[in-house]
């Protein structure tokens, strides 16, 4: 099996929005711009239960990961969600979604001989 460049840096993105969405507060701030639209660190900060510095933290790292915007308004930033950014894990989930799910009906076939 010969792994191509391409197949590398897909493999570095899905890692990285793995570890993005590893995180409870994360994947509560991205829940929140998802049902809520787009808002602004203040009211991601308050509804979050953890301070404006640790929000703006987890909110980088969702940026990196692709799977939120900022853009600046004033001294504001605000943020919305990138549902595009979660194609890679869809992706990968439906692949190995499927596979682990043959694999299981295969092991529930042994069981009825």
């Amino acid at each position: 099996m010969t792994v191509t460049a391409s197949d590398a840096d897909r493999t570095i993105a899905i890692d990285a929005l793995f570890k993005a969405l590893s995180d409870g507060t994360r994947r509560a701030l991205i829940e929140s711009l998802v049902q809520d639209g787009e808002q602004n660190v203040l009211t991601l900060t308050k509804a979050s239960g953890v301070s404006q510095p640790m929000v703006s933290r987890h909110l980088e790292k969702l940026k990196r990961a692709g799977l939120v915007t900022a853009r600046r308004a004033g001294r504001e930033t605000w943020y919305a969600a990138r549902i595009k950014g979660l194609a890679p894990v869809i992706g990968w989930m439906a692949i190995h979604g499927a596979l682990w799910s043959q694999r299981f009906s295969a092991l529930e076939g042994l069981g009825t001989d």
